[in-house]
């Protein structure tokens, strides 16, 4: 007979001759059942036993069933997108004290002027005098005129009311002469901090753009004042209270040193004294070329006088557009630029007025003048403002700012500018939300240059001063990256880098910020997925430790803790070595068991809070709560698990872990969550496997079942195969074999052989022939139409599936041990199972049907399939009638 023969694991079937292992050689078989995979042909009488060229051990059976063990898979973790671009996300676990902010205010004053300055110039002491008020006898009966209304008041509101201050038309001339008088020491000297009351702003003929636009009514006489350009406060500003502008003194390089000398009233008028208000004078160097003035002057300045004297937003980006087109064609991008100050200061002031198409091109245009300091994380902020809206995607893709983010990212130093970095990765995070430039980042190096500052900061260490704010930065550092793992090039990119283990690296450093540790599970999330990158983290020794120590400090953060199980599903789904590591770690199991009982608290509460108030909806769910979610994704861990023989041998030992598995049969429906039932059925069916000594399977067994037949009469089809898979195992079991027969599920298992599903077949097989092995029970085989059904699998799949057509002759086999003829055994069926039988052990007919299956299948059709159906036949032939060796010469 044929029977569930496992090694020394069989039990409850008499000696058989051959113990026939059949393993999954033609295709990995999902789901199928251990039991109805393996057979025994026993005959009493020598001249039916099947030969046996060599007895398997049981490493040998071990590793055979291996084959048939089940891996399960599982959706991963969904993260809902952001309904706000923030620097840190809704759920951050910063408080809002503790963290940098995401809405912020700019003005002219968020930047450096005194940066702007080129590097190549030196910087003299600052003066120790007040500024002198020179007075003109020219302009003695000059008058100043207050500015004209606006024409167009639909126009000025184009722009913010801090613009309409800092720049406003008049049609009066010059407030301040054109012509100055040589400094005179000898005269009064005015205080630059004394109060000055301003009338009107004023712009000058022969410049492009003022620091402040200011009048000044004085007595009598206007007055000049001369700063020193040169000092250590390059522009000293008097905002004065009630104003609408600010006086800005200038003072020329030379006064400081003239001064000193006392020779300040021998200096000619000609030797640069004419410093005007505006700041657009001369501001040059001995190094300046005139090619490089004469570039200046007629390229750059119209446009800068063009963004002085424009009121129009349009017009003002347009400005902006011509600016940088023309500073990129005279080589002046960068930090060589000698009038760059001027041209600094002039974008800055436009930084106020509200218009985020004009943020973009000045953020770009600052950028490129490679500032520092103040200055860069200003810029940085404003590109970040403008990002922080997703409208602007548009605009920051047309002007191409992120080339100018990614420079920064390259280019600056970590500790020095760490804030602008922040804000500078922020907006680049933004962008990486939108897949329109997911590829263009990977195209220029995003990939290389995240990882090369995550290295960086990898490397300063907790006692550091900056430990802290990198925290900042590496949180927007991985969230960039978790959106770049969409792409398989970065991904490819990442594997090749070495991610994972910097990655594990700052997971270790950073074990106490969630939000970092959130992140960079997320990107695990995603790539673990893939078989490059998970081979890649199952070499980092330490991640399973890692992983392990976050559970237990986070059990109560579903978000992190779901996503942590889920990658080591991930490692644990194919990597053998993975399963044996991960088990190997101290507590590991623990660990597992005590979320599972967490989380399994959680979901027995949640679902009594269910059943009261939502009852009707909770019937059909969509998804999986978040209690569900973890238990599905913690079970799946469990299930991969078990197919290492050890580590299975040691969970179905663990009643523990039976015990929870089993309680979750009792109080889940498969309506509820189906899911989470049918993983649940599939590892308790992995362990069912092992037959050890003290195995809480069998223990277990009859409350198993019983469990399994409330499964068996659901409407979910995939959990009924589930349960006939799992009575497949514990059908090797005489009390399971009687519990089987009492409760009628023989006749339900023969039902399923309709289903014209080969997995749904094979799975029913092996619960029949179990049932055969007993002599008292193969009457039952003839009920509800079994043998036709058999015959009618053996004729569907047969020929493309040997392994299921093997199962169905060790059945046959079992069914006719006690024929007298073979009508009266099988029926109308018998000349259809002659013909079938036939045609399989014909060779070249048989293997033509899988041909591309190559040598194993061929391997397994001589090893396995053709001593069994070459045996059936034979007996078949042996008691058939004088009318079937007609039709079967015929045929």
């Amino acid at each position: 007979m044929l029977g569930p023969g496992r090694g020394d694991a069989a039990e409850g079937a008499e000696e058989g001759v051959s113990r026939s292992q059949v393993g999954d050689i033609t295709r990995p078989r999902s789901g199928g059942s251990r039991a109805s995979k393996n057979g025994n042909m026993e005959k009493p009488e020598p001249s039916y036993r099947l030969p046996v060229s060599k007895q398997k051990t049981n490493s040998e059976v071990i590793n055979e069933a291996r084959s048939v063990l089940r891996t399960l898979r599982t959706q991963r973790p969904s993260t809902p997108a952001e309904v706000q671009r923030k620097l840190f996300g809704s759920e951050s676990s910063r408080a809002p004290q503790n963290r940098p902010p995401s809405v912020f205010s700019l003005h002219a004053s968020s930047f450096d002027l005194a940066e702007s300055r080129p590097a190549s110039g030196v910087r003299l002491s600052p003066l120790d005098y007040k500024p002198i008020l020179v007075i003109s006898s020219e302009d003695e009966d000059s008058s100043v005129s207050l500015p004209k209304p606006a024409v167009d008041a639909a126009e000025i509101r184009k722009v913010s009311n801090a613009r309409a201050q800092l720049f406003r038309r008049t049609s009066q001339g010059d407030a301040f002469p054109a012509s100055m008088a040589p400094l005179d020491h000898h005269e009064e000297k005015v205080d630059c901090e004394a109060p000055a009351m301003m009338s009107s702003f004023h712009r000058t003929n022969d410049n492009c753009l003022t620091e402040q636009r200011a009048y000044t009514a004085f007595n009598d006489k206007s007055e000049q004042l001369i700063c020193n350009e040169h000092s250590a406060k390059p522009e000293r500003e008097d905002v004065l209270k009630g104003t609408a502008g600010r006086l800005l003194f200038q003072l020329t390089g030379e006064s400081n040193q003239m001064k000193k000398h006392g020779i300040v009233e021998s200096l000619p008028r000609s030797i640069g004294w004419k410093r005007r208000l505006t700041g657009l004078e001369d501001d040059t160097r001995a190094d300046e070329s005139e090619e490089e003035k004469s570039f200046w002057h007629v390229k750059v300045l119209p446009i800068l006088h063009e963004l002085e004297s424009e009121d129009n937003v349009e017009s003002l980006c347009l400005a902006c557009t011509k600016l940088y087109q023309v500073l990129n064609e005279g080589n002046m991008l960068g930090r060589r630029f000698k009038r760059r100050r001027m041209l600094l200061r002039t974008l800055y002031k436009l930084v106020e007025i509200d218009s985020d198409p004009l943020c973009v091109k000045l953020a770009k245009i600052i950028l490129s003048m490679k500032v520092d300091g103040k200055s860069l994380l200003g810029a940085c902020r404003l590109a970040f403002k403008v990002c922080r809206n997703g409208m602007n995607d548009y605009l920051v893709q047309n002007d191409t700012l992120l080339d100018c983010l990614l420079e920064v990212l390259r280019t600056e130093d970590l500790q020095k500018n760490n804030e602008a970095l922040l804000y500078c990765l922020g907006a680049i995070k933004f962008m990486s939300g939108n897949a329109v430039f997911l590829n263009e980042m990977v195209n220029k190096g995003a990939v290389e240059m995240l990882l090369q500052l995550l290295k960086q900061i990898n490397n300063i260490k907790e006692n550091d001063s900056h430990f802290s704010s990198l925290g900042h930065l590496l949180v927007q550092l991985t969230a960039t990256l978790r959106n770049l793992a969409d792409l398989p090039q970065a991904r490819c990119q990442l594997v090749c880098s070495g991610a994972a283990s910097e990655l594990c690296v700052a997971l270790e450093q950073r074990m106490n910020d969630k939000d970092v540790c959130t992140y960079i599970v997320r990107i695990f999330s995603k790539l673990s997925s893939y078989d490059d990158f998970c081979a890649a983290l199952a070499d980092c020794s330490r991640c399973y430790i890692l992983f392990l120590a976050l559970l237990n400090k986070h059990q109560q953060q579903q978000d992190l803790v779901i996503r942590i199980i889920f990658v080591l599903g991930n490692l644990t789904a194919k990597n053998n070595q993975a399963r044996e590591q991960f088990f190997k770690e101290e507590g590991s199991v623990n660990t597992l068991m005590s979320l599972f009982q967490t989380y399994h608290e959680l979901d027995l509460n949640e679902e009594k809070w269910q059943h009261e108030r939502e009852r009707e909806e909770k019937k059909n769910p969509k998804h999986p709560s978040k209690a569900e979610d973890v238990l599905i994704k913690l079970i799946r861990v469990l299930a991969n698990l078990s197919v290492h023989p050890s580590v299975g041998a040691a969970l179905a030992a663990a009643h523990h872990v039976v015990e929870l598995l089993v309680t979750v049969l009792e109080y889940k429906s498969v309506d509820v969550c189906e899911e989470l039932v049918i993983n649940t059925a599939t590892t308790i069916n992995n362990l069912a496997f092992y037959k050890v000594k003290s195995s809480a399977v069998q223990d277990k067994k009859l409350r198993i079942a019983e469990m399994l037949l409330k499964l068996l009469m659901s409407n979910s089809m995939d959990g009924v195969v589930e349960a006939v898979r799992v009575f497949g195992n514990l059908s090797q079991d005489h009390e399971i074999c009687e519990f089987i027969v009492q409760k009628k599920i023989h006749k339900f298992v023969i039902a399923l052989l309709d289903a014209k599903n080969q997995d749904v077949c094979f799975s029913a097989c092996g619960v029949l022939l179990n049932l055969t092995v007993n002599k008292d029970r193969r009457a039952l085989l003839m009920e509800e139409g079994g043998i036709g059904k058999l015959v009618d699998c053996l004729r569907d799949f047969g020929p493309a599936d040997l392994q299921l057509a093997c199962l169905i002759c060790k059945t046959l086999w079992n069914y006719s041990e006690n024929i007298t003829s073979a009508a009266s055994c099988f029926g109308e069926d018998t000349d259809t199972l002659l013909m079938l039988l036939t045609s399989l052990l014909d060779e070249e007919l048989a293997l033509g049907y899988s041909l591309d299956r190559g040598d194993h299948h061929k391997l397994y059709w001589e090893t396995e399939f053709k001593p069994v159906a070459e045996k059936l036949l034979d007996r078949i032939q042996t008691h058939r009638s004088s009318v079937s060796t007609a039709i079967i010469a015929a045929f």
